[in-house]
């Protein structure tokens, strides 16, 4: 819901300090902890996004979410492996940026029905508000996310190729890769050098990557899972520079969304 892992971990650890700062016997009264958890997190979610909106107007350059690497390393799984899918799905890159364009309302809306399949009456009794608003909430919300990613492994080859010709500094072969309305979006939020405008177009992003590799000599590039999708880390001096996500679309990409603010890279240390 937040597009950050700070913030999400302060959210959790808020709903916990309110459950724990009730009595005793408070506590043994309520009948489904998790749903009064649920709730709660909720609440402070939408209250997070409102003033997260605020900071993110006054934020240097664009803002993108936080990049998760695989995340076999940040949970253990032992589910249905389909829920695995829909996990990665839920994280994907393209589909938290499309969770900022909504209001509050909307994207807690959708995350709670349509990622954790909660019903519209349950959703209505935490955010405030009737079913039928939450279910329209949600039909708006869906509208924007638009159909759902092709499969990882269809993008992986992609990726590789793109990664070799990006070393190589081939500009004709990365024009080849991009798709010719392709758009490159990078954070840095100020604290290291990250073009604060969208590069649009294939041929002009090709460009700029080369001439990135240029001038950064000693680059690593390595294929990772980022956001659960096949994406890309540089890695310069021993340390992570770039974490880039890619939406690799018929075969060529379309998007890439390169966070290098540091302070969104914390768990990308020894990728």
């Amino acid at each position: 819901m937040l597009g950050s892992v700070a913030e999400a971990e302060d959210a959790v650890q808020e709903a916990y300090a309110r459950w724990y700062a009730q009595a005793p016997g408070r506590r043994a009264a309520i009948a489904s902890p998790g749903a009064w958890l649920t709730t709660v997190l909720s609440r402070i979610c939408l209250d997070v996004l409102g003033s997260a909106r605020v900071r993110r107007e006054r934020y240097v350059g664009e803002w993108l979410p936080e990049p998760l690497p695989d995340t076999a390393e940040w949970t253990a799984w032992a589910g249905d492996p389909a829920e695995r899918i829909a996990l990665d799905e839920s994280v994907g890159m393209a589909f938290l940026v499309v969770l900022e364009s909504m209001t509050p309302a909307e994207r807690v809306v959708f995350v709670l029905h349509d990622v954790f399949r909660y019903p519209f009456p349950e959703i209505a009794a935490i955010v405030g508000r009737s079913p039928a608003a939450c279910r329209q909430l949600a039909t708006s919300a869906r509208r924007r996310v638009g159909p759902a990613p092709a499969p990882a492994a269809a993008g992986a080859v992609v990726v590789r190729d793109f990664r070799r010709a990006w070393e190589a500094q081939d500009i004709g072969a990365l024009v080849g890769l991009l798709d010719p309305s392709a758009v490159m979006v990078a954070d840095g939020g100020g604290l290291v050098s990250a073009v604060l405008r969208p590069v649009e177009g294939g041929e002009r992003i090709a460009q700029y990557l080369a001439l990135m590799a240029e001038k950064a000599p000693g680059l690593v590039l390595l294929e990772r899972t980022v956001n659960g999708r096949p994406g890309l880390v540089a890695r310069r001096d021993g340390a992570t520079a770039t974490v880039a996500a890619l939406d690799v679309v018929d075969g060529r990409i379309t998007r890439i969304w390169a966070v290098r603010n540091p302070e969104k890279l914390g768990r990308w240390a020894a990728a």
